[in-house]
């Protein structure tokens, strides 16, 4: 186990010198703070979409070919997903750009998003209007809750159920609550993007796996495994609990490359927070932490988190385990109730107002 450190994650400065360039996209944008995803944006702008393109030129050298294709293939999933996953998640609470620049708001989700197998507009209709309403509760499509979530065969249930019925199940939850618009993005984005990829397929598909069909697949894998992980601990007794259904992971390099992505619990609390606040609001806000036997994990991060329990390494989760409030005595003890935690629940608790009544 670890005792509480002094965190490492990022924060807000104001920079001392800025460029003519900064003040002009700081123009353009509603919080200067996210200065940074204007920059991601133009690297990922120049770099993935001219190898797209380039692939998909009919008579190019095999070896260009192919090279173009394992550059795109690196910088898609091992320079920028991470990044522009976060950043898209960022910008679907806080809105990116200002309002007389709102159009912008659209070119992550449609001309971006696409390239790293995000359909137009269904992030935000799964995120923003089923996830953190739920809040990961049965009525969420991606609830953890039924599933052991420790077991390896667990997982990939869960997985098979979101590929197969995620897209209808979220498309019927916003009809059934009378969401058209949303449902209508969610709809739209999947139809377009998937005839987008039939008909690229016709005209070369070795260029629309790569850029993509594999992208796809890959973000739908990686996107379970990160919400798998996030709400892989959960109190039987208060599953609605966000400090008890959410975990938080600091002092990881993940947090510097991903937006503090880590702080999943204040994310859940306060979703709309800024990426720049969590850590100080962690700090300040510990005492809820510890009131409600949060989990707080050091030095990992959520693939971390999702491999350690697929192998049953609870040692290694210990290992890293933040002691807050110095609630446990050994890493037996951390295991034990860790292990508590990954419990299957099939058997919601009686609130307390229906009991009583």
């Amino acid at each position: 186990m670890k005792q509480l450190s002094q965190l490492t994650d990022p924060v807000y400065v104001k920079p001392e010198h800025e460029t003519a360039l900064d003040r002009l996209f700081k123009s353009w944008i509603r919080d200067e703070r996210d200065l940074p995803f204007v920059y991601l944006t133009l690297k990922i702008t120049f770099t993935l979409w001219p190898l797209a393109i380039l692939l998909y030129i009919p008579g190019i050298n095999n070896w260009v070919w192919w090279g173009a294709a394992i550059a795109y293939q690196f910088l898609n999933n091992f320079t920028f997903k991470g990044p522009f996953g976060l950043m898209l998640h960022c910008t679907s609470h806080r809105a990116f750009f200002e309002k007389k620049y709102q159009f912008w708001n659209n070119y992550l989700p449609w001309a971006i998003g696409p390239l790293f197998g995000q359909t137009p507009e269904g992030y935000y209709s799964h995120h923003i209007g089923m996830h953190h309403p739920e809040n990961n509760m049965p009525d969420d499509d991606s609830c953890t809750m039924i599933y052991q979530r420790d077991s390896f065969r667990g997982f990939l249930s869960y997985l098979g159920s979101f590929i197969t019925f995620g897209v209808y199940d979220t498309a019927r939850y916003h009809l059934q609550r009378k969401r058209s618009k949303l449902m209508v993005k969610l709809v739209r984005g999947e139809v377009l993007f998937i005839g987008a990829c039939v008909g690229l397929s016709f005209i070369n598909f070795p260029a629309t796996f790569v850029v993509f069909i594999l992208p796809f697949m890959i973000s739908r894998v990686i996107m379970m495994v990160g919400n798998w992980a996030q709400h892989a601990f959960i109190c039987p007794e208060e599953p609605d609990n966000s400090y008890k259904n959410s975990i938080t992971c600091i002092n990881t390099k993940y947090n510097h490359k991903c937006w503090n992505d880590g702080y999943h619990i204040s994310h859940h609390v306060k979703p709309n927070m800024h990426w720049t606040e969590h850590p100080v609001y962690f700090t300040k806000t510990l005492d809820e932490y510890i009131a409600n036997d949060a989990i707080v994990f050091d030095g990992i991060h959520f693939l971390h988190v999702w491999a350690y329990l697929m192998g049953k390494r609870y040692d290694l989760l210990a290992k890293h385990f933040v002691n807050i409030g110095d609630r446990f005595q050994t890493d037996a003890e951390i295991i034990s109730f860790l292990k508590q935690r990954t419990r299957k629940i099939t058997v919601l608790p009686v609130p307390a107002a229906a009991a009583a009544a």
